[in-house]
């Protein structure tokens, strides 16, 4: 390999360690986060709503030494989530591991090798464990890869954050697009802005505008819920992006506004054989079980497991406003919060309570907000592109195959 050579992670590191094997005490009004390996997503640590907090005094008893040179890699339950850490307030759990990178080693280079598919394969190749997989603080330490010279390590990190830059540039202006079609929606449906000067009449959810109906979303929408085939029948699933996207709740948890790929697939012969509906482009999904209020717009044809509800539109311009209607709903109000992941069932989605506007009022809306929500679309097609193109040149750097 010539100016390669293979190297230990334990040798361009200077510490490498994992989070605390118990958990914290928790204060919801902590100012500092309990961060786990589902919170390493895309290269960044990603703070949730429903992310855990702890207090000042907490994270002084568990910090760990966190800097501009840290890397994170999850390796308990899923393993391979990577992320760059960049000052986040907060304390790691046991299945993030946090290695700080030496400073004749460039950071960015070492960030791309864990986040190499040949990487994050071996190590899940390595995990003990039948249900939950781990990775242990010696297998990372131990695992080798293939370093070249400082400037080519360089040269490979910058073609590689050059594409980065660009997705994270798309995802920082789809951020300020859905926050200006939230704005538009509160100010249109929250508020009822536009018409303060109508008649206001009484209903389940308060008062709303003379003419507007409230009802259950199955008396507007058609909603069915997504199935999986037996799990001990492996055929009927794959990773062939030719097969059937089949979304989980782990990806719509990954999705923006529009969601475009699943983890796993279905093929064809699963389709057929078990009956399962595939729903347009364009249909609304809602999580519903366990983890409940995620919500997507499918960016083309493709099915979900049980633990997701389907919304079909009757015309397109309903798309922006019950997007944004489902992602507003106080979910809380469908059963107990402290059961409600369990108590929550298709029945009961079927049955929330909806606002539904005149029809004239959401093409209005949608006429206002669906130029925000083509833009957004077009930048996360874009960003997979880009994604498709770092990955595929990703391998072929790493492993010298592409020479810069």
């Amino acid at each position: 390999m010539g100016e390669w050579k293979e190297v230990r992670l334990s040798e361009v590191t200077s510490i490498l360690g994992d989070g605390i094997h118990g958990t914290p005490v928790y204060s919801e009004q902590g100012d500092y986060y309990f961060i786990n390996g589902n919170n390493l997503c895309e290269g960044r640590i990603v703070l949730k709503p429903d992310t855990k907090r702890v207090s000042e005094e907490e994270y002084h008893k568990h910090k760990k030494e966190l800097n501009s040179r840290t890397l994170l890699f999850s390796i308990n339950g899923t393993v391979g989530n990577v992320a760059k850490y960049n000052g986040e307030p907060c304390i790691l759990g046991k299945s993030a591991c946090y290695f700080n990178v030496i400073n004749t080693v460039d950071k960015d280079f070492i960030y791309y090798v864990i986040s190499s598919p040949s990487f994050v394969k071996s190590m899940s190749n390595l995990a003990n464990g039948t249900t939950i997989k781990n990775v242990s603080l010696k297998q990372m330490r131990d695992k080798t890869f293939l370093l070249p010279s400082f400037e080519t390590q360089r040269s490979i990190a910058s073609i590689l954050s050059s594409l980065d830059s660009k997705i994270e540039n798309n995802r920082k202006i789809c951020a300020n697009l859905e926050a200006q079609a939230q704005a538009l929606f509160k100010h249109w449906f929250i508020d009822f802005a536009p018409f303060k000067d109508g008649k206001f009449v009484e209903s389940e959810l308060g008062m709303i505008p003379e003419g507007w109906r409230v009802g259950a979303a199955m008396d507007f929408f058609n909603i069915n819920i997504g199935k999986t085939p037996p799990r001990q029948e492996p055929i009927w699933f794959s990773k062939n992006q030719n097969d059937v996207k089949w979304i989980s709740i782990s990806d719509l948890g990954k999705s923006g506004i529009f969601i475009m790929d699943s983890s796993e697939k279905l093929t064809k012969e699963a389709i057929k054989k078990h009956h399962i509906i595939v729903v347009p482009k364009n249909t609304i999904l809602l999580s519903f079980k366990l983890t409940i209020g995620r919500v997507a717009i499918c960016n083309s044809e493709m099915t979900t497991n049980e633990a997701i509800a389907r919304f079909y539109l009757n015309d397109k311009s309903e798309m922006e406003y019950l997007y944004m209607y489902l992602k507003n709903y106080k979910y809380e109000l469908l059963g107990s919060t402290s059961s409600i992941a369990i108590a929550v069932n298709s029945k009961i989605i079927k049955k929330m309570c909806i606002l539904k506007p005149p029809f004239e009022v959401i093409k209005k809306f949608h006429s206002v907000v669906n130029p925000l929500f083509e833009r957004i679309r077009a930048n996360i097609e874009e960003n997979d592109r880009l994604s498709t193109l770092r990955d595929t040149l990703l391998p072929k750097l790493m492993s010298g195959e592409i020479k810069v």
